[in-house]
């Protein structure tokens, strides 16, 4: 449920949307609360937002009281990198726009830059850059804000990943803005500016989104270990099976999002797919549908996969012929663990008015609940439970966090880290610091292990820890006292 819409403007605005979901047995709402770097909400570390709601009012408090007297989960959706995106400026000083926009120079700039200079897409899109330190830990502390004030029942993150309006498909031209480019180029050793097509930096501007996700997952897990982590996964154009493997499609190659080994790593727990294919043959679109949800069914990893179609793009009919497809089972027998309709304000293709909307929307939940057209039983005729997360509700594995700081306070960045269990000499390797100093391992076997850095030139200290690793819960590897020596 997006919030560019009245959705959530309003007590009665609330009771509509669960009154709604209830009518198609909804168990989980997916609710906008944070568009660009704000909140539809009054206690996170997010300004709130510009509309001009009543300032008593909570929605996101209200939504999710609501929501759970129904028996419905909630949670957060949040867009990780869209800054702004209105002509106007928004008015709080205080904003990021303001603060780390168009006008500060260097890395306190956080807004994305295109190859050439820009840093809107399309007429009014800014987005914040996946490898510029700050502006990281603005959203991750952003949202484990709302993890710890808000009862909500996980965190949906959208676009996470680098912006869309490149020059060509399969290549992604941002990530040129001052911070990335000179961490690139200590990291690599190189002093070129690299073309957008470069493997090497392309793979390192994929390993930021990466980082940003586990930073994510696990300071959210560290607020709340049962608090879902989602994601809103890209699906653009073909399957991989087209496309010649999952390296090659548009969402790893363009988008930097590889969400298939997030899945893998665990540092996700839901992939919610945007799986938006108009029901038709023109344009290969039906085959561009079916090939992604036959790789949502069969590489889920031991966590969940949910499709996600474009009702927007069809109708009423086509939408439901869409949802039966997704919800059947791959030919390896594997199915997606749900069905996540988007949107609620544009129920189907002859959304045009408010009043459209809501007929459609009748519509569409009679077709899931009540009367398949296609005489077919209806997918959602009963309520149905939130299906368990056994992986958080009967943990098995455990985590490691650390940070990387020297006594005069300054991050470590794109340092080595390696993890090796003791008893089973196990390796957690291929893993470095981010710009703030950060790591993290995730789903690790519980025991003792060994954590090694290894430590820049002219920094001193211990380059090992030990530590123990218990499940479901984050130790912290220490590596204090690191020392850069003339400093204080």
């Amino acid at each position: 449920m997006d919030s560019f819409r009245d959705s959530i403007y309003t007590p009665e605005n609330v009771d509509k949307l669960v009154e709604d979901a209830r009518a198609i047995n909804a168990n989980v709402l997916i609710v906008q609360v944070g568009r660009w770097m704000d909140c539809f909400c009054n206690r996170s570390s997010f300004p709130r937002t510009h509309v001009p709601i009543d300032a008593d009012f909570d929605p996101l408090d209200d939504v999710i009281e609501k929501a759970h007297a129904a028996g419905i989960e909630v949670h957060a959706w949040v867009n990780a990198t869209p800054a702004w995106n209105l002509a106007t400026p928004p008015e709080n000083p205080e904003h990021i726009f303001h603060t780390n926009g168009h006008d500060v120079d260097g890395w306190d700039n956080w807004l994305n830059v295109r190859v050439d200079g820009e840093q809107t897409v399309g007429a009014n899109l800014r987005n914040i850059d996946p490898a510029n330190p700050a502006a990281v830990d603005y959203v991750v502390e952003g949202i484990a804000s709302i993890v710890r004030e808000y009862d909500v029942d996980g965190i949906n993150l959208d676009y996470i990943r680098y912006p869309d309006g490149n020059t060509a498909n399969y290549q992604s031209d941002w990530g040129y803005t001052a911070a990335s480019i000179d961490r690139f180029q200590a990291a690599t050793g190189r002093g070129d500016i690299p073309e957008p097509t470069d493997a090497e930096f392309s793979d390192w501007r994929r390993e930021q989104v990466t980082g940003f996700t586990r930073k994510i997952f696990l300071t959210m897990y560290d607020v709340d270990p049962q608090a879902a982590l989602s994601i809103n996964g890209i699906t653009y154009w073909f399957g991989p099976q087209t496309e010649g493997g999952w390296e090659a499609t548009r969402a790893y190659s363009e988008v930097m999002q590889d969400w298939k080994a997030w899945l893998e790593e665990g540092i996700i727990d839901v992939n919610v797919a945007m799986n938006y294919k108009a029901e038709t043959d023109e344009g290969d679109r039906i085959q561009m549908y079916d090939e992604w949800n036959e790789v949502l069914k069969d590489w889920q990893a031991d966590r969940f996969s949910v499709v996600g179609p474009a009702l927007y793009l069809n109708t009423v009919e086509d939408s439901l012929r869409q949802a039966r497809r997704a919800l059947e089972p791959s030919a390896d027998g594997n199915t997606v663990v749900g069905w996540s309709g988007y949107s609620y304000a544009t129920p189907s293709n002859a959304s045009g008015s408010p009043e459209q909307a809501d007929a459609e929307r009748e519509r569409l939940a009679h077709g899931l609940t009540a009367e398949d057209p296609s005489g077919a039983e209806p997918l959602f005729a009963q309520p149905a439970a939130v299906p368990e997360m056994t992986w958080k509700t009967e943990p098995e594995h455990g985590h490691i966090a650390g940070e990387l700081i020297t006594r005069d306070g300054a991050a470590l960045d794109q340092v080595s880290v390696s993890a090796t269990n003791l008893r089973t000499g196990a390796k957690a390797a291929g893993r470095v610091s981010d710009g703030s100093g950060w790591f993290g391992f995730v789903n690790l076997e519980p025991g003792r292990w060994l954590v090694s850095i290894e430590l820049p030139r002219g920094v001193v200290g211990q380059p090992v820890d030990v530590v123990e690793v218990a499940a479901g819960e984050i130790v912290t590897a220490d590596f204090a006292p690191l020392v850069r020596p003339g400093r204080p």
